[in-house]
């Protein structure tokens, strides 16, 4: 189904079943709805269950702009309103964990908990730069999903299993559904930031989930959780930074109590 967003910005929803309360799902940056299929498998049991594409992500409208945080802020609002979830728990990965805690703190009537995937609030200044090389190396168009697969497997746990599931195949191979500038134009926005002092502003309860495999750096997201004022954390060892890829049976550890609470 169909959303209007953020300045009329159509949003792909998928309505992935459940009853009960409402429960948001938003995906990181480059990804979109479809890859939160595994975790709603269980998280149905807890409330109604709904996804979207992000603008510039997907089966979603990709404008030129805007791709600053209120127009990803306004997205979720106009979402939980249209479907009429709030308050929800809204779960949240990378950038959708950042979605997550702006929303409740900028409307916390329609937020009734959230769940940070692995975000960190202090972003770092040359991200951009990193992101860019990073993009400008994928070899695309790639000629099979297993050369996605491949390509991405040994980058960080999890990766090899999320990227075949963003790309869309065509004559010539297959390429990424977000195109590179409105990944740019989005990290302008997310880069070289300090969020902490937002993280007072958002009064629901609050988990905060990290992955540390490989020696991932998690004190940033111990931060999170310590400056939540309602926060707790969890922390996972055998997950990469796409927790719900790299370590479903952890990440459902996890969320799933915390869900359980707040049904």
């Amino acid at each position: 189904m169909d959303v209007l967003g953020h300045g009329g910005v159509r949003l792909n929803v998928l309505d992935l079943g459940g009853s009960g309360p409402g429960i948001l799902l938003l995906h990181g940056l480059t990804d979109r709805a479809a890859t939160w299929t595994g975790t709603a498998e269980w998280l149905t049991a807890h409330g109604r269950v709904y996804a979207y594409d992000a603008r510039g992500h997907g089966y979603s409208d990709k404008p030129d702009g805007p791709y600053d945080r209120d127009a990803y802020v306004g997205d979720a609002v106009a979402v939980i309103e249209a479907l009429g979830l709030g308050p929800a728990l809204v779960v949240g990965h990378s950038m959708g964990g950042l979605t997550a805690w702006q929303l409740a703190g900028r409307r916390p009537d329609l937020v009734r908990g959230i769940v940070v995937g692995d975000m960190d609030p202090v972003t770092p200044d040359d991200g951009i730069a990193k992101w860019k090389a990073w993009l400008d190396d994928w070899p695309v168009p790639f000629p099979t999903l297993a050369k996605v697969r491949e390509y991405f497997e040994g980058t960080d746990p999890g990766e090899g299993g999320v990227f075949p599931e963003v790309m869309a195949g065509g004559p010539d191979g297959w390429r990424p559904l977000v195109r590179t500038e409105h990944v740019l134009a989005t990290l302008e926005h997310l880069m070289a930031q300090d969020r902490r002092s937002e993280l007072a502003a958002v009064a629901c309860p609050a988990l905060v989930v990290a992955g540390a495999a490989r020696g991932r750096a998690v004190e940033g997201k111990r931060e999170s959780a310590r400056l939540l004022p309602h926060g707790r954390y969890a922390e996972l060892p055998l997950a990469g930074h796409v927790l719900h890829f790299s370590d479903p049976a952890g990440w459902r550890a996890a969320v799933e109590p915390f869900a359980t609470e707040l049904h």
